[in-house]
């Protein structure tokens, strides 16, 4: 368990201010060129004026410095001035401010920072109903549905209708709701080119991507005898089970056979031993034979593979060659897997493309199949044939080896020259001036910008370069999209050693753990924020800090708090022991828990012993199954650098994973969510 008192020490000895995000990143990373060095002060300059001309309150400082002048980020702060007083008005008129828009583009408008400013500006125009100037600002590449959406309103009201009809309907085509073409929409009903066979289009297209309820705003405006089988369809989506009985009840509804197939998928996905329950009565109400029950067999078996029902097999037996896609294939033999049926989860490989028998995962799973029906030349052949490979598999290979492994650094290679030469293109010069500001999604598209126009081995050694201004995630994105991959001097730094030491310590858990999580959560990113709202290092929502900050009767920590390495990591460590107190100390499920949430491990384990590798592969959500996997790789990966390159035993890996002892405390971690 972790020592509360020494937590309690080390949290208190925290004292973490609005600004530390920002200290931290260009603590990192300033000291790593010199130009980056030289343009400290000017850096403050343009972060005090940059944040007065994004405020809502109209700048009206003094003329800027030469310094500022010819900092490489100006024009930022000239697009933010201009964005600012069409935003919130100027003292200049608006024909003025016009003029500034027009000569910053001319100038700036094809590199990134003009973007945000077209947006604002055209935004602006659109307001004020200035067509003209706005049809000659916009571009449709790019463009936002907003913008596309005001084009169409220019175009109706200068009357450049020429082709009109047809962009219009190219935007109509969408599964969601898109308010800001409410009026092109009407001028395309208006002239008779909304017509009801492109109603009906985007309703289909509402209802494939499960979206009912629009579906059901469009409906009404086809003609009545167009609609019943619409309804149908949406209905089968909100309500499955109740749709299906009902078309059980009478056999004699006709029903689209697209509709049909959409609400039994959804009814094997919200209920699948219901849609069990009624899979024959279903069958035999629609008088469906062998072959045309096969894709709902499929969809059945699929529900229960996910769901770890061993039944799974008897609805994959009934299901036609032809309707099992790879994915299909994968999960027949994951429950294969699961059933210890090996001689199906054989066949079930067999059956896959050679593109995909030929990886490490199904590679893998043909030598323990081997393994596992006795035939161990074939299987430790296969076994030493993953050993060159770096991931999760080769290690299992080697643990089923007795082997220890190593893995097979290839690392970029240092070209002094071509790195000073990147470092004054301008484009990464603004990049890194960005970062270093804490713009990420500035600094992101002005690096493309620039790395669009590097030669091969100029772009590999932009990995170097990334890494060597301490923007992590970057160098790792760059070098996934080169597939550089085994650079692991250069892929697994470990910038907080002093946060993931302590957190780590006072966890009673591996610093390796915790760094695998910090990497594969935020790529060490500090001021990581998730689409859920996930932050920092480890990724934490507020609400599940706060709940680990309560067990352990520490201050509830605020959002801005997520962002301090020591807290986040802390509180993130925290959390893993107590998902590890809570699984009996078993790494993958704790890890799979972090991901995915108590609730869905907790359905997830087996109800007798399991080795470790069927139940990691039989986890349903492919990013719990991912995430579980690479930790564990990343783990190995940090504690192969930590001892210089000594080879690992994975030999831990292969502990089973067991149902809780202690079932009566199951809901324990759950509660402390709450």
């Amino acid at each position: 368990m972790v020592n509360l008192r020494i937590m309690k020490s080390a949290i208190r000895l925290v004292r973490f201010v609005a600004a530390a995000t920002l200290a931290l990143l260009c603590a990192i990373s300033s000291s790593s060129a010199g130009s980056a060095a030289s343009y400290s002060e000017v850096r403050k300059a343009f972060q005090e004026a940059y944040a007065r001309a994004t405020s809502s309150v109209l700048d009206t400082s003094a003329a800027d410095s030469e310094a500022l002048k010819s900092y490489p980020l100006y024009p930022y702060l000239q697009a933010a001035r201009i964005q600012q007083a069409l935003s919130i008005g100027s003292s200049d008129s608006m024909d003025e401010v016009d003029k500034r828009a027009a000569d910053f583009m001319a100038t700036f408008g094809q590199q990134p920072v003009g973007r945000n400013l077209r947006r604002t500006w055209l935004d602006s125009l659109a307001r004020r109903s200035q067509w003209n100037q706005f049809m000659a600002v916009y571009r449709d590449a790019g463009a936002t549905d907003a913008a596309r959406c005001q084009s169409f309103v220019a175009r109706i009201t200068l009357g450049k209708t020429d082709g009109l009809a047809a962009d219009i309907a190219k935007s109509w085509l969408t599964p969601r709701s898109l308010p800001e073409c409410d009026r092109p929409f009407a001028w395309l009903k208006d002239t008779g080119a909304l017509t009801p066979a492109l109603i009906e289009e985007r309703v289909h297209l509402a209802l494939d991507n499960n979206n009912a309820e629009f579906a059901r705003q469009l409906i009404p405006q086809l003609p009545v005898q167009r609609t019943a089988p619409l309804y149908q369809w949406a209905a089968l989506l909100e309500s499955p089970l109740r749709a299906i009985d009902t078309l059980i009840a009478s056999p004699g509804t006709a029903i689209e056979p697209t509709a049909l197939m959409a609400g039994w998928k959804r009814l094997t996905r919200s209920d699948v031993q219901a849609a069990k329950e009624r899979y024959t009565k279903f069958i035999t109400s629609r008088a469906l034979n062998r072959e045309n029950a096969s894709p709902y067999a499929l969809a059945l078996a699929l529900g229960l593979a996910w769901n770890r029902d061993p039944s799974a097999l008897e609805y994959f037996d009934q299901v036609a060659p032809a309707d099992l896609d790879e994915t299909a294939l994968e999960w027949w033999a994951r429950a294969a897997l699961w059933a210890k049926d090996w001689k199906t989860a054989a066949h079930a490989i067999a059956t896959m493309s050679a593109t995909n028998r030929q990886t490490a995962r199904w590679r893998y799973w043909s030598a323990r199949i081997a393994e596992q029906t006795h035939d161990t030349p074939t299987a430790q052949t296969l076994y030493a044939g993953l050993l060159g490979d770096d991931n999760y598999y080769s290690a299992m290979a080697a643990a089923h080896l007795d082997r220890t492994i190593a893995p097979h650094p290839q690392a970029v290679p240092v070209n002094a020259d071509l790195m000073a030469t990147l470092e004054r293109i301008p484009a990464l010069e603004r990049s890194r001036e960005l970062f270093l500001c804490g713009m990420r999604p500035e600094a992101v598209a002005e690096w493309q910008f620039g790395f669009d126009t590097l030669q091969p081995e100029a772009r590999l050694q932009s990995i170097r370069l990334a890494a060597q201004w301490g923007w992590y995630e970057q160098a790792v994105t760059v070098a996934t999209a080169q597939h550089v991959f085994n650079d692991y001097s250069l892929l697994y730094p470990r910038p907080y050693d002093a946060q993931v030491n302590a957190a780590a310590h006072l966890a009673e858990i591996a610093p390796e753990i915790v760094y695998g999580v910090v990497r594969q959560e935020s790529l060490y990113r500090i001021d990581a924020v998730s689409t859920a709202g996930a932050r920092g290092l480890m990724q934490l929502q507020l609400a599940t800090a706060r709940s680990t900050a309560r067990h352990y009767k520490r201050p509830s920590p605020t959002l801005t708090d997520l962002f301090d390495p020591y807290i986040n990591t802390a509180l993130g460590a925290a959390r893993l022991r107590m998902l590890l107190d809570e699984f009996d100390d078993q790494i993958p499920v704790a890890l799979a828990g972090y991901n995915a949430g108590v609730n869905a491990v907790r359905r997830w384990l087996p109800t007798e012993q399991l080795d470790s590798d069927i139940w990691i592969e039989n986890i349903p959500y492919n990013e719990t199954r991912s995430y579980v996997q690479r930790i564990l790789w990343h783990s190995l990966m940090f504690t192969w650098l930590k001892t210089k390159g000594e080879a690992q035993q994975t030999a831990s890996w292969l502990a089973p994973i067991s149902p809780l002892h202690h079932p009566e405390q199951t809901d324990r971690v759950a509660n402390s969510a709450r």
